[in-house]
């Protein structure tokens, strides 16, 4: 059995005390357990309908494992003992953290930029198995992962199909290709199953179920409180999480995310992606800012933020911060009571918790700019050398202490910054420091994303949300670049069309957009951090 515990005080204590019993009167639990897709309005009926079979997902998990279990064993007798997942979203999110709470190593290929993938690829390939996982198949990283990677083994003398496993929805173009080519282990999924709650079924437990993860007690974690979840009951963690992120008056929107020895390492990020990309749309949303025990957002006492804890179970009770909530429990636990909370939170919204509609715009604009011969470049300034480009107020300034002030000039009252980094998370990942950083020169919260990876995650809030983001994206020069095979682009041509054209989209929403780029990473990374400490 798995055991919860969540602590609210404050603010999110008196938003439960105010929605908690509307809730129970609605019988909003039991529904959703019957799968009712009334429970968001006429407008989101049609979409429900066909998104709820997570609530549920067990005796497919269970059928899932098994032949997890026995593929893996079989790929462990061949020596295959490397397992690199290409994915984008909740493709990757949900079995990244399943893995590294388990201690087993897992490789998530989410990124077009080419000094990753070439990483990826320039290593190993003996051992490897690339597990491919998307629903539709049609995904561009994701589809231009696997070509590379099907390369790159055939080059070494490797048969591809022998070691691709693919994850997908049934007939999808991505089962049929699979299917054609013979890859050695097809799983499909259940399609009434939305990506960002898909972490209990095939795209969360097979690529961490193959690095070694025990997916079985996973699932078994999630279904010791399933009952609960789905029961008309006052004490039901689901709704009271639910309400207490999504029901605070006036909304607390920043959820300020810390993780205080809870065994799940990139818990935040996960619960990042289903939070957003849930919520925010029609001007509201809840936006995840994921950051670390002490961070300037965690001593804030703005009144827009909510302190939220994944704590382990030996955390003292009594420095639960004064707004907030402090979460605790199991993995599998944890990941169905967050996706019910979320579903709540989007009704106590008045929002559709599935769809993703301003999540296509930034893939279209990317799509125009591939398509297209390459434009010239905006024009802005040169600081230390890194080029600046942006508003005015920002490409004016004299040194690259002073443009960053500017950039947090522009965050309006109850603003925020998001960090955009198209770079490497791994080679370049010296750069996540500047988040605490900015928050510190901002007074305001800061979030930050790897391109093109935050766009299946953050992005739908950054468009779809409150109007009181500003941007500040990351660029660098790659010094090498990764052709897709039978494509006409590279990887270094598409991280580019990918930044370039969400940064069109921002901007068309009036969002203000600034861009940094880094003719030479290390040193340009160096000067933006010191830039932000005052350096």
């Amino acid at each position: 059995m798995s055991t919860l515990g969540l602590t609210a005080t404050g603010s999110a204590l008196e938003a439960i005390d105010r929605h908690l019993p509307a809730l129970l009167e609605d019988r909003v639990a039991s529904r959703l357990g019957a799968q009712d897709a009334t429970l968001w309005g006429e407008q989101a009926r049609d979409e429900a309908a066909r998104r709820l079979g997570w609530i549920s997902p067990f005796a497919d998990a269970r059928a899932v494992v098994a032949d997890v279990e026995a593929l893996a064993a079989e790929l462990r007798r061949a020596g295959l003992t490397r397992v690199v997942l290409a994915g984008m979203g909740g493709s990757s999110l949900a079995p990244e953290v399943i893995a590294a709470a388990a201690g087993v190593p897992l490789e998530v290929l989410d990124s077009t930029d080419p000094l990753e993938v070439a990483d990826v690829i320039g290593r190993d390939l003996d051992r490897t198995v690339l597990v491919v996982s998307s629903k539709s198949g049609s995904t561009v990283e994701t589809d231009s992962q696997r070509r590379i990677v099907e390369r790159a083994l055939r080059e070494a003398g490797v048969d591809p199909a022998e070691r691709i496993v693919v994850v997908t929805d049934p007939g999808s173009p991505l089962h049929e290709a699979a299917e054609a080519a013979h890859y050695r282990a097809v799983f499909t999924a259940d399609p009434t199953v939305g990506g960002r709650y898909s972490a209990l079924t095939a795209f969360g437990l097979v690529p961490a179920g193959l690095a070694g993860a025990d997916v079985a007690a996973l699932v078994d974690e999630a279904e010791s409180v399933a009952g609960l979840l789905t029961a008309d009951d006052v004490e039901n963690p689901g709704l009271r999480l639910g309400a207490a992120i999504g029901g605070t008056s006036p909304l607390r929107d920043k959820l300020v995310i810390s993780d205080l020895g809870s065994g799940l390492p990139g818990f935040g990020d996960w619960a990042e992606q289903l939070l957003a990309e849930s919520t925010g749309k029609d001007g509201t949303g809840l936006l995840p800012v994921v950051v670390a025990p002490g961070d300037p957002e965690t001593v804030s006492a703005a009144g827009d933020l909510l302190q939220v804890q994944i704590a382990g179970a030996d955390v003292p009770e009594d420095d639960a911060p004064a707004h907030g909530l402090r979460v605790s429990g199991s993995l599998g636990a944890q990941m169905l009571t967050w996706e019910v909370a979320t579903a709540v939170a989007g009704r106590l919204l008045g929002i559709n918790p599935f769809d993703q509609p301003d999540v296509e715009a930034a893939k279209a604009a990317a799509r125009a700019l591939l398509d297209a011969p390459t434009g010239p470049a905006e024009s802005g300034a040169v600081l230390q050398g890194v080029e600046v480009s942006g508003p005015a107020a920002v490409t004016e300034s004299a040194d690259l202490r002073s443009a960053l002030g500017a950039v947090v000039g522009l965050i309006p009252p109850g603003g925020y910054l998001a960090v955009q980094a198209y770079l490497s998370r791994h080679a370049d990942a010296e750069l996540a420091g500047i988040r605490s950083e900015l928050a510190e020169l901002a007074g305001r919260p800061v979030t930050f994303g790897w391109g093109p990876r935050f766009l299946h995650s953050t992005g739908q809030y950054h468009k779809g949300g409150p109007a009181t983001g500003v941007f500040l994206q990351v660029t660098g020069a790659a010094g090498t670049d990764v052709e897709v095979p039978d494509r006409a682009f590279s990887l270094g041509r598409l991280i580019a069309a990918q930044a370039s054209g969400d940064a069109d989209v921002l901007r068309a929403l009036g969002r203000p957009v600034i861009t940094v780029h880094l003719p030479r990473r290390a040193a340009g990374i160096a000067a933006l951090r010191d830039a932000a400490r005052g350096r």
